[in-house]
Formats: structure tokens, sequence, C-alpha cells
């Protein structure tokens, strides 16, 4: 038997047919609309671009040389026109350190008081150009646009070879110790000579003098000798050059053999993933109370004594 169909089933389709033809449910089947929504724009947005398409703007815009946002090479920082910064050694410079290090073989410290530069910079010197050359020889991808747009806005000092140039840092500076910070009132008397030594002594034992606490100790000594004038100041310096190149090749040949008798007693084992080191050890190295810190396992089988009440945690001597 068919199924029985009521009379009001064609009505209802007649008026959903209706209904979506009707504008009414058109505008409720689209729900997402076309017009585009108005951009809102602050104070801190539009003074920006009127900034950018102004002068200044299109002047920084179309440069071909790095520049600052104010204009002025010495002024970095818009908000802050006080600030200055440091000059910095320009490319040239490194350059010719580095040549004369490697090529030329001449002393750090010579370099280093013929510039007007600290040891410690030209030491820094080297060891970057001689990582930026490793890194241009393997392929890796330098970032000289950005360290030519830096150089670009700092100031920058460099060295002429031949010509008078300003010292660009003090070459003989020493840390101010703490213990000269004291006031002392020490009779001496006028038949005495009290040097440097003795000034040192005076604040404590145990204190290097001023001439052994410099990085630039063979400068003195060279002083020394140009006050006498036994000898002319090239001559000096000569022996200056070659004392410290010397010292050098000394500590490199030290350095080289303590590293040649450490891999000498090391025995390496290596597997897919591994590398094992071995070496002979004395039981005998942690010393009598077993706290001697070239001994085997001194860090794990003595406790340390720094959270005990009552102990002295800061060095007793100072250099």
């Amino acid at each position: 038997m068919p199924p029985r169909v009521g009379s009001r089933a064609p009505m209802a389709a007649a008026d959903a047919a209706a209904l979506l033809s009707s504008p009414t449910a058109a505008q409720q089947t689209c729900r997402f609309s076309t017009t585009p929504c108005r951009e809102k724009s602050s104070m801190a947005r539009r003074k920006m671009f009127l900034w950018i398409n102004g002068r200044k703007g299109q002047e920084l815009a179309h440069s071909t040389k790095p520049a600052t946002l104010t204009g002025t090479p010495g002024i970095v920082f818009p908000n802050n026109p006080l600030f200055r910064s440091e000059p910095v050694v320009n490319d040239s410079t490194r350059n010719l350190i580095y040549d004369r290090a490697t090529k030329e073989g001449q002393a750090l410290k010579a370099i280093a008081a013929e510039m007007g530069l600290d040891v410690r910079r030209v030491a820094a010197i080297v060891r970057l150009k001689e990582a930026q050359k490793q890194w241009a020889s393997s392929g890796k991808q330098l970032a000289t646009p950005y360290a030519k747009a830096v150089q670009g806005v700092l100031p920058k000092w460099g060295f002429w070879p031949g010509e008078k140039n300003v010292p660009f840092e003090p070459v003989n500076d020493i840390h101010v110790h703490r213990y000269t910070m004291q006031q002392l009132f020490v009779p001496v008397p006028e038949s005495t000579e009290f040097t440097r030594e003795d000034a040192a002594t005076t604040f404590y034992d145990n204190m290097l003098s001023v001439d052994k606490r410099s990085p630039q100790s063979g400068l003195i000594e060279m002083e020394r000798k140009n006050v006498t004038g036994k000898q002319s100041r090239k001559q000096n310096w000569r022996e200056f050059q070659e004392a410290e190149r010397d010292r050098e090749n000394e500590f490199a040949e030290r350095l080289a053999a303590e590293q040649a008798a450490d891999e000498a007693a090391t025995t390496r084992v290596k597997s897919e993933r591994y590398e094992f080191r071995f070496r002979e050890m004395n039981a005998d190295d942690v010393g009598a109370d077993g706290r001697s810190p070239k001994g085997l396992g001194w860090r794990y089988g003595a406790p340390h004594m720094d959270r005990k009440r009552g102990m002295i945690k800061i060095p007793k001597s100072m250099p």
C-alpha cells in the first residue's frame, strides 16, 4: 500500500521556495561582506608617513652612504642628542694590524705601543680577523653590508704609517687595586730612596708594584734607557721589539710543549659516535688532606667548606 501524503506537504515546499527566492533570504544566507573595513590611522602613524614623504625621509631613502635619522653624523639617536658614540678602529687599520702580526711577525705589544692601542684590543682584532678569513675560505656568508652600515654611522679612528697619529687609548693603564684606595701616612727619611716596590709593600706584603702589574712593562724599561741617553731612541725601540718578539716566541714554545705533553699522556679511542680519552692517574696526587686540585675526583671525594659557618670565602691575598 503506497504511503499517504498529506495535503500540507506541497504547500510547505512552495513556501520554502518562495523564501529562498526572496531578497531577505539572500541577505540571510550571505554572511560575509565584501566591503573593506576602514583603516584606523593614529597620530604617530600619520607623523611617520609625513616624515617619510618629507625632505629628511627622502634624503635618507635615496642616500648612497650610511646616514642617521637626524642627518648629523655625530648624533645617532634622535631622542638623545647628547649621546656621542666612542670611535671604533676602521677596517684598514685592522687589516694592517693583522698583516703585521701574521705576515711580518711583529709582537702584539710592539704593535700596540706603536699604534697607541691596548694589547687586549690588538689581540682581539687579530683573532676576529683570523675567524673572518676562515669563514670566508669555508664559504660562509658574511654580513658585510651590515658592517659597512654600522661603520658608516659610528665615528672611526685610523692609524697611518709615517704620519703623526693621535693615540686611540692609553696603552699602559692598570687596574686600581682596592688596597691602594686607603690613605697611609708612612714616615720615610729623606736619605732613603722610596721606590714603587716600597710603595706596593707598604700597601700589602704580596702586592706587585706598578711596573710589574703594567701590561707594557717593556715600555717602562725602554723609557728608562731613553732617560739615561746611552743609546739612541731608535736603538732602544728596536731592542724593545726584539725582546717582546722573543718573549712571545718563548711563550708559544712553552704552550706548544705543554699541549704536546698533554696529548702524549692521553690515549684516544674513537667510536662511531664518541671519543673516549684515558689518562694515567696517581691516587697520591690528592695530597695529605685529599683536597688537592691535581688529584682525580677532588670535586667529589671531599666536601667543600664554602657553606660552613665562620669559613673565609674570599681570597686572603692579592697579586
